[in-house]
């Protein structure tokens, strides 16, 4: 199922590192205390990154899932928090290039099977609270057969399902488990992927989970100051697909896809399911599975998806996908794969869908190059800008098989812009707010956030390919508590800052 990735500027010079979570092909109690750590990448000023795990301290032993990260305690740097089969980790960075572990002092250690996290202010009290999926009670000694009486992986049904675990930081240093009072924890299933966005529009943060074969979650924040959270996914129209059925959803992005200024679910999922398109219908209506109209339902079907990056590949103003391929049930061995059985019969070549700028979707082939061409068992996909170049990079972790980079190097049509949005008063990133970058009669939408995709984290700072225009108009920011901000147009083609204070307040 692992492993993850992440990039993420843990030495705050302005450029972006790799970290990988990595597994182990025997459980933790088997296998030795090195081959299976993770891993992390320091860039250089040339371009190259080098393996600094043994000095930073985030060799995390564990067998690794996923990868989160925010600023728990407003220092400025990044912290990290590592998801595992068994306890899971979190890692305070100390300003230095090193990473202590506080799981224990912090309270923040979380048992069982873990997929995916992320760091989310639910109670708007400035301090970073975390959201951890967790999959299913997984028993080792069991074993499972396919439809012909082979051997075959565990699917999740396999096993009694679980909740997920809210963590409520309490601005001291120390977290508290809440997943009860937040009312989580009496919904049990299998939790992979997961975003946070403010569906509602009513300033307060989200949380959308992909379930593995169970009813996916919305969990709208009640906005009561506590972190609590009631499911509405059914009523909204994303438990489901089209046909009622739940899915085996994997990766998930919230992203304004057809540019109506509304942020869309999309889902990834297995084999002959087809992935997910649910279009926000505005106005609160809820949303709308439009896979099949979108063209991204009917060309994933005879593959297995997991992560997902939604970026401007050439910069014309809208957002294509790629979603990171691999198989996880036996079938026949794949032509090409040099893997040793059962491994064999699970590489897919990765996807790539190109927008039309109305959220309609044309997969790509050879001009995609190595991106789609490439036989291997992909999990994690991060997208990130590692060169400063304006469009956004891709990061995949593979089963068995080496982590990838691609650098972008398609033709352009457009200009760009990055933006960072800023609190100065808390001293990092403001997760959960939302960017809107006016360009004439277009209006860009983003949130500002680490997670989304598949047991993956990335750069909180926003990209948006603009296509022909030569400078930008203007800049809203709601910020996470609410409150909203206008800041003059730019030109293009640069990266900015806006800081929470420096705008104009069109809130009253």
């Amino acid at each position: 199922m692992g492993g993850g990735a992440a990039f993420l500027d843990y030495d705050n010079d302005g450029d972006l590192d790799i970290y990988l979570s990595n597994g182990h092909q025997v459980l933790p109690a088997a296998r030795d205390g090195e081959r299976g750590r993770n891993r992390l990448y320091r860039r250089g000023a040339d371009g190259r990154y080098t393996d600094v795990t043994l000095h930073s301290g985030l060799g995390d032993p564990g067998y690794g899932m996923g990868v989160a990260t925010g600023d728990v305690d407003n220092d400025g740097d990044v912290d990290v928090f590592v998801t595992n089969y068994g306890p899971d980790s979190l890692y305070l960075n100390n300003g230095d290039g090193t990473f202590a572990d506080i799981t224990s002092a912090a309270g923040a250690g979380v048992e069982g099977w873990s997929a995916s996290a992320a760091f989310c202010d639910f109670d708007r009290d400035g301090y970073l609270d975390l959201y951890v999926t967790r999959y299913v009670d997984f028993r080792p000694e069991r074993r499972c057969t396919g439809k012909a009486g082979a051997p075959e992986f565990c699917g999740p049904r396999s096993f009694r399902p679980v909740h997920d675990v809210v963590l409520h930081n309490q601005g001291d240093g120390t977290f508290r488990d809440v997943s009860e009072a937040a009312g989580i924890a009496s919904t049990l299933a299998a939790g992979l992927g997961l975003i946070c966005l403010d569906v509602d529009g009513d300033g307060w943060q989200d949380v959308y989970v992909a379930n593995d074969a169970y009813p996916n979650q919305l969990w709208i924040n009640q906005g009561t100051g506590e972190v609590s959270f009631q499911d509405e996914a059914l009523i909204m129209g994303v438990a489901y697909n089209l046909h009622g059925q739940a899915q085996a959803g994997m990766g998930v992005i919230a992203e304004d896809l057809d540019g109506n200024g509304a942020f869309d679910i999309f889902l990834t999922h297995l084999t002959n399911e087809a992935n997910t398109l649910y279009s926000d219908m505005g106005g609160g209506a809820g949303y709308r599975d439009e896979s099949g109209a979108s063209g991204l339902g009917p060309s994933s079907m005879r593959f297995t998806g997991f992560g997902v990056v939604a970026f401007d590949t050439e910069l014309d103003g809208d957002l294509d996908l790629f979603i990171a391929n691999g198989k996880v049930n036996v079938a026949r061995p794949v032509p090409g794969s040099n893997l040793p059985p059962p491994w064999n019969t699970l590489p897919e070549t990765n996807l790539f869908h190109l927008n039309d700028g109305s959220g309609r979707f044309t997969r790509s082939g050879g001009e995609a190059g190595v991106l789609v061409s490439r036989l291997e068992i992909s999990r994690a996909a991060a997208g990130g800008d590692i060169d400063g170049d304006g469009d956004i990079d891709l990061l995949v972790g593979n089963l068995l098989g080496p982590a990838r980079l691609y650098r972008n190097d398609a033709p352009r049509s457009g200009n760009w812009l990055s933006v960072r949005a800023y609190d100065p008063e808390l001293g990092r990133d403001a997760l959960g707010a939302r960017v809107s970058v006016m360009v004439g009669e277009r209006r860009l939408e983003r949130q500002v956030t680490t997670a989304s995709s598949y047991l993956t984290s990335h750069s909180p700072v926003l990209h948006f390919g603009l296509g022909e225009a030569g400078k930008v108009d203007r800049i809203e920011v709601r910020w996470p508590d609410g409150s909203t901000e206008v800041f003059p147009g730019t030109e293009t083609d640069r990266a900015i800052t806006l800081r929470r204070g420096e705008g104009e307040r069109t809130d009253g």
